[in-house]
């Protein structure tokens, strides 16, 4: 009782059906039920042996029966006749002959045809009438096709390691890289050999059927990228809430480009600040859509008064990876710049003399640990015991507000790079989170915000129309910014992150590192939208500055499968099963901020079972920020 093995080998087939058989059955099982996943068509040729023997019809005969007959799919079938050949799709030459409506695999082809895996022809339209009553509670008409316990179980997705599957279906595994990025949970789907692709989402209502011949002429081509493609552009049709997706080419030329909280500001004349004197909270990222700076604008602006600069981590200028920066002075402007990244952390009584209104505008990239909103969050402290007001001007969450990954911070785990029980990715724009802090931190502070217009919360940057500003040394990229909430929680740990390289949070290694074994191990857990590449880099600064590494460029291929912390996470098990004595985890919870998960991973848990530790601390963290939330 088990997985059987993928395939046996073509030799066993040569001497016909009988033998054939008897070496099946000869085969044993290779892993206990549902403790991995195997693609196993020798087992879905037992499958159709199972049916031989309950029913005494072979599996042609009794799919005709139950299945293609009542449902009116004349065209589907095995071994199709003449006229149906003469229709079919050519697929690659064998034996000198082209293969026209015989099945391409040769295992079935030696067995007659007939089997459970391969050998079954159709066309658009009789699959279309199958994809209607299954999307029809398994019924046409008064006739019930399939049984609704039936239909729940094929449709119910089982997780079996870090791949899910339905019963026969696929739903979300490594295999699934043909499915449409915004279809639903409730997806199932499969692909063909040749060139095929079926999926069908009962939340959507909606099915998608790609028959191709990817094999013709020369046994090769892939056709899965774009059989996901047009799954997503079908299902974006019907989602009035989906995302735009990657492939829509969106540009301020097809969706009008976000406008920033400070141009939003100076658009209207500046009413929040009006009569008002300010303390600026901002460094190089403070620009508005045109590039000029949120300080010269301030300061220019009628009826409002630039006391002083507060800036964060990095400085003013954003260029100083060092701590204990020291205040200095705006040379455009003559004011002052405090640094809440020195002595204090904290907007001091004596730097807030003559201010009445503190203004926060940093971009952020939606990661608990990046230390901007901690700067925000003390200031709105600050601004509570001080009864100043607190102006937002917001800014879109570059990695979106849809997605929220990893464990919530820890009660008494509060510090810079973890101000407030929040996940490690959270969704939430900065003006979202100042409204998070205020109330649950009962500040009762004077709060306002000043919203970015034209933002959706399933947008990227790079949808938005706006220009890129690294917020910081090391976050050069989007592509960075993205992988950083997860590979960024391995740096307070023996490896190097990148930091020292040109590609920061896109490699990790070590000169401990085996590099191979850990791609190897990495890419066979099948993690949605990633891949990793063995690579030899030498940091020249940072982490193991200036030594030979080894390790792995994670490369993300599918943004929208994608998900940072459990990629982040993938890696922290594969170091500790792959280099247990080497990897020093002792302060890998600085920045993960979870015992029970630190925990698990010392004690060797799987990357199914840390998700499942911090799955409903993470579903009642979406509850909490609902009411904080500001844009659709």
């Amino acid at each position: 009782h088990g997985a059987l093995i993928p395939d046996n080998p073509l030799e066993d087939y040569e001497h016909g059906s009988e033998e054939a058989w008897k070496r099946i059955w000869a085969l044993t099982p290779t892993e206990a039920v549902g403790t991995k996943f195997v693609y196993t068509d020798v087992g879905f040729l037992t499958l159709a042996e199972v049916i031989r023997r309950v029913t005494g019809q072979d599996v042609a005969k009794f799919a005709a029966e139950n299945i293609f007959q009542p449902l009116g799919m004349s065209e589907t079938g095995y071994l199709p006749g003449e006229d149906l050949r003469a229709r079919a799709a050519t697929t690659e030459k064998v034996d000198g002959k082209w293969l026209r409506g015989e099945v391409h695999d040769p295992r079935a082809a030696r067995l007659g045809g007939i089997t459970g895996h391969a050998g079954l022809f159709s066309t658009a339209g009789d699959l279309a009438k199958y994809a209607r009553m299954f999307l029809s509670n398994g019924r046409v008409g008064d006739t019930q096709i399939l049984g609704q316990n039936t239909l729940s179980e094929m449709r119910r997705p089982r997780k079996i390691g870090d791949q899910k599957r339905a019963l026969g279906w696929d739903n979300r595994s490594k295999y699934s890289t043909n499915r449409g990025e915004l279809f639903s949970s409730a997806a199932v789907g499969h692909g063909g050999f040749t060139g095929n692709g079926f999926w069908i989402d009962p939340e959507l209502d909606l099915f998608v059927i790609f028959l191709s011949n990817r094999l013709h002429p020369d046994g090769v081509g892939n056709v899965n990228p774009l059989i996901g493609r047009i799954g997503s552009i079908a299902a974006a049709a019907l989602r009035e809430d989906a995302p735009v997706t990657e492939t829509e080419n969106v540009s301020p030329d097809s969706h009008s480009p976000a406008l920033l909280g400070v141009d939003v500001l100076k658009r209207d004349g500046f009413a929040a600040l009006r009569g008002r004197s300010v303390g600026l909270i901002t460094n190089h990222t403070g620009l508005n859509g045109e590039g000029k700076r949120t300080v010269d604008l301030l300061h220019d602006a009628p009826d409002v008064e630039l006391v002083a600069i507060f800036s964060p981590e990095h400085g003013l200028q954003g260029k100083l990876d060092e701590s204990n920066i020291t205040d200095t002075r705006d040379e455009a402007t003559g004011l002052p710049v405090y640094s809440l990244y020195g002595k204090t952390r904290k907007p001091e009584a004596e730097q807030l003399a003559g201010i009445d209104t503190l203004v926060f505008d940093i971009q952020d990239i939606g990661c608990r640990f990046y230390t901007y909103v901690s700067t925000m969050g003390l200031a709105l402290e600050a601004a509570s015991e001080h009864k100043l007001k607190f102006v937002v001007l917001d800014r879109p969450n570059p990695l979106g507000g849809v997605l929220v990954e990893g464990p919530v911070l820890d009660a008494g785990k509060k510090s810079f790079v973890g101000h407030h029980a929040i996940p490690v990715r959270h969704g939430m724009t900065v003006g979202e989170l100042a409204r998070m802090f205020d109330q649950e931190n009962k500040l009762d502070v004077d709060l306002e915000i000043v919203p970015t217009e034209n933002w959706r919360r399933n947008q990227y940057w790079d949808q938005t129309g706006l220009v890129w500003t690294n917020p910081s040394p090391n976050m050069r990229s989007l592509a960075e910014a993205v992988l950083y909430p997860g590979i960024g929680l391995l740096e307070t740990t023996n490896v190097s992150v990148g930091r020292g390289t040109d590609t920061p949070f896109e490699v990790v290694g070590a000169p401990w590192v085996d590099g191979r074994k850990l791609a190897a191990n990495l890419n066979q857990r099948g993690l949605p939208g990633v891949t990793f590449v063995p690579i030899r880099f030498t940091p020249t600064a940072s982490k193991f500055a200036d030594e030979d590494c080894e390790g792995v460029n994670i490369i993300v291929v599918d943004r929208r499968a994608f998900q940072s912390v459990p990629v982040g996470l993938a890696v922290a098990v594969a170091l500790r099963e792959l280099f247990p004595e080497d990897w020093d985890r002792a302060n890998l919870n600085r920045l993960l901020g979870s015992d029970k998960i630190h925990s698990a991973i010392e004690n060797g848990a799987s990357l199914h079972e840390l998700e499942q530790l911090y799955a409903e601390e993470l579903t009642e963290f979406t509850k909490r920020r609902q009411q904080f939330l500001m844009y659709p």
